[in-house]
């Protein structure tokens, strides 16, 4: 995605830029029994990441390369305790005939080696949807996901009949979706708050871009006559009179903001917000269509779930967001379920599969560009 360090440089760079390279990739790969364990050999170019991953349902290790598409053999043959693996997504699928664990995954020379042997059932149940291992950059380079959790302080959000009120519903949900995130080691996650304090609109946008975020996500639970079930918005003319009149309603929570353009001629700066905003808004529209996939999967979705609507904190041109209405407060059931802790866990689980999702997506920019939208 564009970003602002790029902006000056954008246009004279964009006329000089080669016709579109291969890419780097894994170009090898075998798999051997070594003494009842099993060693994993790949070919990798320099500086590429990669991470091992594993999975309790289906028991198998997943090893990735972001960034690198996958030129070595599609399937490998079984060895030691992996019945065999398989390329599907750009990863490889390693299925397992028993538990395992990683004796060793290091990187020397573009050539990664992983020494597979079993393990215990329980503590192969501990590593499951952990990174078990991973290389090729810092960790703090991980791409950033900035949760909004709204309200806050002097601004409670709407309050149900119950007197349950939005902004410790939401700052609960983001706090869990950022424990399901971390524990997921695709990312980074930061929160605009992580008490209750209020924060103006414009800086919550402006805490995402002055941290480059790659994704920003504003967590809600609103009200609306009669409306039940869990949506997602996009920026955007409102589509609807809800969109619109929940747009409103946030939007005056503070009037403050406004985005800071880069320092280039008029004429410059809008030719480079209009590629940017093109970019940023497809970024989005993917991201709301997991949001939708995913939450469809486990609570009730208001119709038409996938909404626009120009809500102040979905206004910085160079970062995909989407502002997720959790439920309504103003409806008993969405009430009574946003109190509950199960209820928000679920909700974060099916949150946290759409952004690992989109963030899989991001890291294979062949998938992007063949990608519709």
């Amino acid at each position: 995605m564009l970003r602002r360090r790029a902006l000056a440089g954008l246009l004279l760079a964009f006329a000089a830029l080669p016709p579109r390279q291969a890419g780097a990739a894994v170009t090898a790969a075998t798999l051997a029994a070594e003494e009842g364990d099993a060693r994993l050999v790949l070919t990798l170019p320099a500086g590429a990441r990669w991470r091992v991953t594993a999975t309790a349902r289906p028991r198998r290790l997943v090893v990735e390369t972001p960034g690198s598409a996958w030129r070595g053999p599609q399937r490998l043959p079984a060895a030691g305790p992996v019945r065999g693996g398989r390329v599907e997504g750009g990863r490889l699928l390693l299925d397992l005939a028993v538990p395992v664990t990683i004796r060793r995954a290091s990187e020397t020379g573009g050539r990664l080696v992983i020494d597979i042997a079993p393990g215990t059932a329980a503590a192969f149940a501990r590593l499951a949807d952990r990174t078990l291992a991973e290389g090729g950059r810092p960790a703090a380079s991980l791409p950033l996901v900035v949760l909004d959790p709204g309200h806050g302080g002097r601004d409670p959000g709407t309050i149900g009949r119950g007197g349950t009120q939005e902004k410790g519903i939401v700052l609960a949900a983001a706090q869990e979706l950022k424990r399901v995130l971390e524990a997921g080691g695709r990312c980074r996650v930061a929160m605009t708050r992580s008490g209750d304090r209020f924060v103006p609109l414009g800086q919550r946008v402006e805490f995402a871009r002055r941290r480059d975020a790659a994704l920003f996500v504003s967590l809600h639970a609103d009200s609306a006559p009669g409306a039940r079930g869990a949506s997602v918005y996009t920026l955007g003319e409102g589509s609807d009179a809800l969109a619109t009149a929940l747009a409103r309603r946030e939007n005056l929570a503070d009037r403050a903001g406004g985005l800071r353009l880069p320092s280039v001629p008029a004429e410059v700066q809008a030719i480079l917000l209009s590629l940017m905003r093109a970019e940023t808004r497809a970024g989005s529209a993917r991201m709301a269509r997991l949001v939708v996939e995913e939450l469809g999967e486990d609570v009730p979705l208001l119709p038409n779930t996938h909404r626009n609507a120009g809500f102040v904190v979905l206004k910085a041109p160079e970062i995909p967001s989407v502002l997720v209405e959790m439920g309504f407060l103003s409806h008993p059931l969405d009430e009574a379920a946003l109190r509950r802790p199960e209820h928000r866990a679920k909700v974060a689980r099916a949150l946290g599969r759409a952004i690992n999702g989109w963030l899989a997506r991001a890291d294979r920019p062949e998938a992007l560009a063949a990608a519709p939208g």
